[in-house]
């Protein structure tokens, strides 16, 4: 099967038939925007979309909405949930923890109005297990289970 090259608007090939093909997103705006060399114009959706967090941390960026190129949304959306990681790490040293599992996931979208995919934002799950050897009720249980469970399980035939 062979790809054909984009036709240029004089009806002739718009690059040579070696150079690769250039695969265009349907629906995409072809304008061009005063200033920029090849990019094509945002359109009003994209220009109006704006990002925020709803998590409870407050010394995490994008408290405030705030707006966020496309082609610059997976970096800095993936950025701020790095914060979110970071965050629990520290909280985990700060309360004599281990955080056990840190999941990080990005959710894509299509602006509906150009068809340009986009990062329209992202959730971080962790699990932190805190060691407290100063809490009472984990000090009885420990001595419950050391009397009840696990006394006697052993038993040595040779002596």
């Amino acid at each position: 099967m062979t790809i054909s090259p984009i036709m240029g608007m004089s009806g002739s090939p718009a690059a040579s038939a070696d150079a690769p093909a250039v695969i265009r997103n349907p629906g995409e705006s072809t304008t061009k925007q005063a200033g920029k060399k090849s990019s094509p114009a945002e359109c009003e959706t994209c220009k109006n979309r704006k990002y925020q967090d709803g998590s409870e941390e407050g010394n995490v960026s994008f408290k405030a909405a705030a707006h966020i190129d496309p082609k610059a949304s997976a970096a800095r959306v993936m950025g701020h949930e790095r914060e979110h990681v970071s965050n629990a790490y520290k909280k985990a040293a700060q309360g004599n923890g281990k955080v056990m599992s840190c999941n990080v996931s990005l959710k894509t979208a299509v602006c509906p109005e150009c068809g340009r995919t986009y990062v329209a934002g992202g959730t971080t799950a962790t699990q932190i297990k805190y060691f407290n050897e100063e809490n009472p009720y984990q000090k009885e249980m420990k001595s419950s289970d050391a009397a009840n469970k696990y006394r006697g399980m052993n038993f040595d035939e040779a002596v």
